[in-house]
């Protein structure tokens, strides 16, 4: 089978397929660009596929300006940098291209353009985005080099406050981007330990999405479908990382875990939310250390679901059997098997667990979260 070419809706225009990104420039033209800053992180910004993007606007009569301060766990000081490059500039629009961070940190600067109050009063909290001036958001085209966060398809961003050392959740209906393109030549060159940590990002938004306790059919049937996804196709990239198939299969997982988490998100990101803010650990990796010891914290409320997953999955031996194969897929990765090994210090529990109980991601953990057992559960994952 060759990897398709295909033009998706769902939730927003997604342009999938190899080489599409040399489209790039007709897609911000019909976003309504006319120059549009590109904004990707300081790795990224020196290999050959930005180049290809940046040639790809310039032949297209729209420049190539980028911004690449961004750092791993973005904070309002990189925000505020790109604002200052975005106006300098005379920009109209945000090209986001790279990996999760600056997927997010690019929405955070559409979104902040044209506003005149802070960021943090249009977190993720009840109609808070309504405070925000609709009008003067610039439009976003995304274009994803890895396969995890599944921003491409978000109405969210997440940024890390530098005083307080809390990620929090930005979220404005149009931070969902007008067209988005998944090409999965440009996820070939990741490093081994970012494909593992950015696939065992989207298998843990679809695992959370599917044990959620809410309801939402549609996002339960996809995050079923995103898991086997992730479990057939992550060993193939981590092993062969030209497998241009397996790579597409990644990519759509991914956009399938963002999806499904309308439904909710757990305990793994609570948890893994205050260790990246104030470690700065990658937020994937930690998802993936910290996952099968949520399997267990929540194993009462969804022993028999997990059990009808793994029966979907192939997995034999229901829970067990389906944990197993966690542990399995962990080991093949080279994830680190503790929080200790990625420099999570004991004597900063209560700190990380106070964080982790004000984290959103909580409210829709199966089981109730409260001070005790949550840190019992980060003395667990060390």
């Amino acid at each position: 089978m060759s990897v398709p070419t295909m033009n998706w809706s769902y939730p927003t225009a997604i342009k999938f397929g190899a080489g599409r990104i040399s489209e790039l420039a007709e897609h911000c033209k019909a976003a309504g660009m006319r120059r549009p800053l590109l904004v990707t992180d300081k790795a990224l910004a020196a290999l050959p596929i930005t180049a290809q993007a940046l040639e790809v606007l310039e032949a297209g009569g729209l420049g190539r300006a980028v911004f690449s301060e961004v750092d791993a766990n973005p904070t309002e000081h990189n925000m505020e940098a790109g604002l200052k490059t975005y106006r300098a500039g005379g920009h109209d629009g945000v090209v986001c291209f790279g990996g999760g961070s600056a997927l997010d940190l690019g929405k955070m600067v559409a979104l902040m353009a044209g506003q005149s109050l802070s960021v943090w009063e249009l977190e993720d909290v009840g109609d808070w985005w309504m405070r925000a001036d609709a009008a003067k958001i610039a439009p976003i085209v995304a274009v994803p080099t890895t396969a995890g966060t599944g921003s491409e398809v978000g109405r969210a961003g997440v940024l890390t406050n530098s005083e307080t050392h809390k990620k929090k959740i930005i979220f404005h209906p149009r931070l969902m981007p007008a067209i988005t393109i998944c090409d999965p030549e440009l996820t070939v060159g990741m490093p081994k330990f970012i494909t593992a940590g950015t696939g065992m990002d989207a298998l843990a938004h679809c695992l959370e999405a599917y044990c959620s306790p809410h309801y939402h059919p549609m996002s339960q049937g996809i995050a079923l479908e995103g898991m086997r996804l992730v479990f057939e196709n992550l060993p193939k990239v981590y092993s062969t990382p030209d497998d241009l198939e397996a790579r597409a299969h990644m990519m759509s997982a991914a956009m399938m875990g963002a999806v499904a988490f309308q439904k909710g998100l757990g305990a793994i990101h609570s948890l893994s939310h205050p260790v990246g803010a104030v470690y700065n650990t990658h937020h994937g990796t930690t998802n993936a250390v910290v996952m099968p010891m949520v399997l267990d914290f929540n194993r009462p409320a969804i022993d028999a679901r997990i059990g009808r997953a793994a029966d979907y999955l192939g997995i034999n031996g229901g829970f067990d059997g389906f944990h197993a194969r966690i542990m399995a897929l962990r080991s093949e990765l080279a994830i680190p098997a503790s929080l200790s090994e990625i420099g999570v210090e004991a004597a900063r529990l209560d700190e990380l667990t106070e964080m982790a109980l004000e984290d959103p991601s909580c409210g829709g953990n199966p089981v109730e979260m409260t001070r005790d057992n949550t840190r019992a559960l980060f003395v667990a994952c060390l």
